[in-house]
């Protein structure tokens, strides 16, 4: 595991606990990859706003609110797409194409289909756990898209 990062809540470490053998990242459908990358996604996003700046919930839940929805999440996929390898992409594209049955409610089937892929992928890496892979990626994405600037967060103080 990378080091620096094995606090992050290791699948393996989990499975051990809980007396479970992991399965290979490669055995799950995309969906369920993207339900466990959905809440990846939302805990660093979470953690990241909360870093920003201590402030009222009801603030932090709307900054958090407009990173993980899935029209950010899109914005993010066209960042970083050309530093995925053939491996993410093909992970990225099985999410994306996977039929879901549910949809947002506040979001094009397009703009959901590609946040989807980009949960599937958070979602395979953290099974893979190549948690520095997700951090690498998230931060490139939002670096770019200037979302977690110091006046975006809403507020300075702790």
């Amino acid at each position: 595991m990378e080091e620096g990062l094995k606090a992050f809540l290791p699948v393996s470490g989990i499975c051990e606990r809980f007396g479970l053998k992991p399965a290979s990242p490669k055995d799950y459908s995309p969906l369920t990859l993207a339900f466990i990358g959905d809440a990846v996604y939302d805990l660093i996003v979470r953690t990241l706003v909360v870093e920003h700046g201590n402030t009222q919930v009801n603030k932090l839940h709307k900054k958090k609110s407009a990173i993980v929805k899935a029209e950010t999440q899109k914005e993010l996929y066209f960042v970083i797409k050309d530093s995925l390898d053939e491996e993410e992409e093909a992970v990225f594209k099985r999410g994306r194409n996977a039929k879901s049955y549910t949809t947002a409610k506040n979001a094009s089937v397009s703009d959901y289909r590609i946040a989807t892929g980009v949960e599937t992928l958070v979602g395979y890496l953290y099974m893979s756990e190549r948690y520095g892979r997700i951090l690498e990626l998230l931060k490139a994405g939002l670096d770019s898209l200037g979302l977690l600037d110091q006046e975006a967060a809403g507020s300075g103080n702790r």
